[in-house]
């Protein structure tokens, strides 16, 4: 079941679920509305073999950086994050979408979803249009859809993105 605006602040109210910092116009219809963050990670070109066994320095395949203004580049992946720290209970799933006025600019994002019981700002992967975006921080970004599980998992999330703050590129250069 899709969480309403009802659902969500009931869940807000009681503590169950956690937006921090909350903004007036964050709880939408059918979902929250998640800003966008300083922090980006941008993919580098290169012909080297990104190895999981032994990833080596994730400075030749990431520049990662902050800025005031991000743009993204024709056809270019980036990794992004929300300004918001979210809490979710073990018997709530997310599932994240572009907001529609980014989506008509020709950004993209991969099918993303957040686990039961998931805590952090959240990481987003990010593929550029044919021409240039400009982003700016804190504008709403993403569109977080609540689903209700029909039983709390039984192991809700706990894997190492759990509490991150900012872009996280792949656990496997921290392994």
């Amino acid at each position: 079941m899709i969480l309403s605006d009802r659902d969500i602040e009931g869940l807000l109210a009681l503590g169950e679920l956690v937006v921090d910092p909350l903004a007036g116009d964050s709880v939408r219809e059918n979902g929250l509305d998640l800003r966008l963050g300083r922090g980006y990670c941008r993919f580098r070109p290169t012909g080297r073999v990104l190895d999981p066994r032994s990833p080596g320095d994730p400075g030749e395949f990431y520049e990662c950086g902050e800025g005031d203004e991000i743009v993204v580049r024709p056809l270019e992946h980036i990794l992004l994050h929300t300004v918001e720290y979210i809490r979710l209970p073990p018997y709530v799933a997310g599932l994240v979408n572009l907001r529609s006025t980014w989506a008509r600019t020709g950004l993209y994002i991969p099918a993303t979803v957040v686990d039961a019981g998931f805590e952090g700002q959240l990481t987003i992967e990010v593929v550029g249009s044919s021409f240039p975006v400009k982003l700016y921080p804190g504008d709403r970004f993403l569109h977080l859809v609540l689903v209700r599980l029909n039983t709390p998992a039984r192991k809700p999330y706990s894997g190492r993105y759990q509490g991150q703050r900012g872009v996280k590129i792949p656990k496997i250069f921290t392994s």
